[in-house]
C-alpha cells in the first residue's frame, strides 16, 4: 500500500519552509536550510523556539509614545529621564533603533513609522505612524526631528513627505548623512557608518 505524502511528513516540512520563507531576506533555499536545521535538533528545541515566538508575539506591542515594540509601557528609552526629549530620531522599523543605539551617537528619543511610503505596494501616508509623530511635537518641547529613514527611493520619499508635513509646525527637520550607501538598510550598517551618518546629518 502506498504511503500518502501527509504520512511521510513531507507536507509538514513544506509548510514549515513556506512559513520561514515569508521572513524578510529569507528565500526558499535559506528557508529550506533553516527548516532542516530545526528538524535535526532535539524536539525540545522546536518546542522552545515555538514557545519563544508565541511569548514574544503575546507580550510585545507598540509603545504608546514612540511606536516601537516593547513589553513595558512606555518602552525603556521613552521612560529614561536621561534621554534628550527635545530630539526625535525617526526610523522605518523597530530594528533600525539598535544600530543607532550601538553607535552611541544619539541620546534622544525615537519614533518608528513601521514602514515607508510605497505606492506600488499600496503603502500610503495614513498607513504610517506620521500622525502620531506630529502629535508628539505639540507643545513645542521638541526642537529637532532627525529623519533616519533608509537611503532608498521609498525612504527618501518618506523623508521628504514628513518634512513637508512637519514644516508648518516650526520644528527643525534634518536628514542623516549619506554615510550609509544608497539602497542599503540601517540594520546592516556598522557602528562607524551609523555614527558618521548621525553626526553628519543636514537640514532637509
Amino acid at each position: 500500500m502506498a504511503v500518502r505524502p501527509a504520512e511521510t511528513g513531507a507536507d509538514a516540512v513544506a509548510t514549515l519552509v513556506l512559513e520561514l520563507s515569508k521572513l524578510p531576506g529569507v528565500g526558499e533555499k535559506t528557508a529550506t536550510r533553516l527548516a532542516y536545521h530545526i528538524l535535526r535538533q532535539d524536539p525540545a528545541y522546536a518546542e522552545s523556539l515555538a514557545a519563544a515566538l508565541l511569548a514574544a508575539r503575546r507580550k510585545t506591542g507598540p509603545c504608546s509614545i514612540c511606536q516601537s515594540l516593547t513589553e513595558a509601557e512606555p518602552c525603556r528609552i521613552c521612560a529614561d529621564p536621561g534621554r534628550d526629549a527635545g530630539a526625535i530620531c525617526v526610523v522605518e522599523r523597530p530594528s533600525d533603533i539598535h544600530p543607532i543605539e550601538r553607535s552611541g551617537a544619539f541620546r534622544g528619543r525615537y519614533h518608528v513609522l513601521h514602514g515607508a511610503l510605497s505606492p506600488l505596494e499600496g503603502v500610503a501616508p495614513e498607513d504610517l505612524r506620521i500622525r502620531e509623530l506630529a502629535a508628539r511635537l505639540e507643545g513645542g518641547a521638541v526642537r529637532e526631528v532627525i529623519l533616519a529613514t533608509n537611503p532608498t527611493v521609498e525612504g527618501d520619499a518618506t523623508a521628504y513627505y514628513i518634512r513637508g508635513a512637519l514644516t508648518p509646525l516650526g520644528v527643525k527637520v534634518t536628514r542623516i548623512a549619506k554615510g550609509i550607501p544608497a539602497g542599503s538598510s540601517l540594520e546592516y550598517a556598522n557602528r562607524t557608518i551609523v555614527t558618521d551618518a548621525i553626526e553628519g546629518r543636514r537640514d532637509l
